[in-house]
């Protein structure tokens, strides 16, 4: 066991908060960002989409690299990219540039989350593996609430670039940290490349996301472009399978599926993202604009989700092996289940300590479900592989994230043009249609228009109706996520996914 491996986690947490922290500390910036570049609801999607998908598609690429040239070179190479875009992203000039900053962004978080993964199989024993994991992941929740909190902080004072160039003193200290502690490790027979499936998987994710998301901008499935991109990224998807079942070097070895506790716990990982991110992003809207919360005070509403994920991530070890991985998971996502319910209930006037125990128990439940599920995935894979099987993971996390913003982002944007439609009637008849995009869309042409008392209320219920569909819908997937627990994941007698057969351990540098 590394004798520095505590210290090593230490390092590992900060270069995961750089990733995790720059997805939600651009929540807060999106109602600044739409006024100041104009953009629409579908380009603030995109703002986020671009980095996951990059991400996402990249994951697989990066953690066959790290395992190939070693992981501590691709986390610190991973680190630099990402700190040179976070710059570039701050000054963009218009929501394109930002879309294609964040893009690039991506690739740098591709090459970051799988090492930090992979080097915590490396560093650790199995019989503290399974804490280590739940400090990382607790780290996540972390980042996923700290982001809020100080993008608002930086907003109340600054621009909105200001949440993206925060990235680059933090990411100089974690190359510091990493050249000073991190061990490098590789794998001694590594696999080939898999540029053919790679580019599969980022063009059929892009398609499918684009789709859905036009799909809630246009209000329809019918059109074209609508049902012709959602389809064709089905397609690509389906032929990215087929490609990697039979190549002798796929990026994504699908034959991990057959495992059907690895199948559960990266289903379950994606189900949770789709749910808690797509929460995120309405709930952003609903705190800022229907309650008028500031920035800063927006992200100090999701605190509680911080301190629930961070308090219980760190005891859901014990809770495995005490009760066995089935019943831990189950509970975690009927918790996430039921404060998704809650949210269903919101209105206007919702008191604020219903919001903040919402927000509780979803962090709560989170962590009772992605540490257990994250070192189920882990041991499914060979330990000279980690790499690969952390970017399963966290492909799982990105794919389900984006879907989440994707399709429940559409779900809110329909059900809004349809409840909007009177109201926006009082506007001019040039921008009704861009109007009716969004709530922020609809109050800022409503305040040019000198028409806000006229419109504010109508609008208001239309936006609490979509977020209501949003939530039960949130509560829907998290409750299916339940059934699949329940049907694959072993009992109390196997708490912990079996491990296969642990090939020689890969040379690492030992101090």
């Amino acid at each position: 066991m590394h004798n520095r491996r505590w210290s090593i986690l230490g390092v590992l947490v900060v270069s995961l908060l750089v990733v995790v922290l720059d997805n939600t500390v651009l929540n807060v910036a999106l109602r600044t960002i739409q006024d100041d570049l104009s953009a629409t609801q579908s380009e603030l999607e995109w703002a986020i989409n671009s980095y996951t998908l990059v991400f996402a598609g990249l994951l697989f690429t990066f953690g066959l690299l790290g395992d190939r040239f070693g992981r501590r070179r691709m986390l610190m190479l991973g680190l630099l990219l990402f700190g040179i875009a976070s710059a570039v992203s701050a000054y963009a000039s218009s929501p394109e540039q930002l879309i294609a900053a964040r893009a690039f962004m991506g690739v740098g978080a591709a090459a970051v989350m799988p090492s930090t993964l992979a080097i915590i199989t490396q560093v650790f024993e199995p019989e503290e593996r399974g804490r280590a994991i739940g400090i990382w992941v607790a780290s996540v929740g972390i980042s996923i609430v700290l982001g809020p909190v100080l993008g608002g902080a930086l907003l109340e004072r600054f621009w909105w670039g200001s949440v993206f160039l925060i990235n680059v003193p933090v990411v100089v200290l974690g190359l510091a940290l990493i050249a000073w502690l991190v061990p490098e490790s590789r794998n001694p027979s590594p696999g080939r490349l898999d540029p053919i499936g790679v580019l599969l998987s980022i063009v059929g994710l892009t398609l499918l996301v684009y789709g859905i998301i036009e799909g809630g901008e246009r209000a329809t499935v019918t059109d074209p472009l609508v049902w012709g991109s959602t389809i064709g990224g089905v397609v690509v998807l389906a032929l990215f399978v087929v490609f990697e079942r039979r190549s002798t070097h796929p990026a994504l070895d699908v034959g991990l599926f057959r495992n059907p506790v690895f199948s559960a716990s990266v289903t379950t990982i994606g189900l949770v993202f789709f749910a808690m991110l797509g929460t995120f992003f309405f709930m952003t809207f609903y705190l800022q604009i229907v309650r008028g919360y500031s920035p800063l005070e927006t992200g100090l509403m999701f605190l509680p989700f911080a301190i629930a994920q961070t308090v219980f991530s760190t005891f859901s070890s014990t809770a495995v092996q005490r009760w066995g991985i089935r019943a831990v998971t189950a509970t975690g996502l009927s918790l996430v289940a039921v404060s998704l319910v809650a949210m269903g209930f919101i209105d206007e006037t919702t008191p604020l300590w219903f919001l903040l125990a919402a927000f509780f128990v979803q962090g709560a439940g989170i962590a009772n479900v992605m540490p257990p599920a994250t070192t189920a995935v882990m041991a499914a894979v060979p330990r000279e592989k980690a790499g690969v099987g952390s970017a399963v993971n966290n492909t799982m996390r990105q794919v389900g994230g984006a879907l989440g913003v994707a399709v429940l982002g559409a779900v809110l944007s329909a059900r809004y043009r349809s409840g909007v439609e009177d109201a926006v009637s009082v506007l001019p008849e040039g921008v009704r249609h861009a109007a009716a995009e969004s709530i922020g869309t609809t109050m800022q042409a409503a305040e040019r228009a000198g028409v806000v008392a006229q419109v504010r209320g109508p609008a208001f219920d239309a936006f609490i109706g979509g977020v209501h569909w949003v939530a039960f819908l949130g509560a829907a997937v998290a409750a299916l996520s339940v059934v699949v627990v329940g049907v694959f994941l072993p009992g109390r007698s196997a708490a912990s996914a079996p491990a296969p057969t642990e090939a020689p351990e890969p040379e690492t540098a030992r101090t």
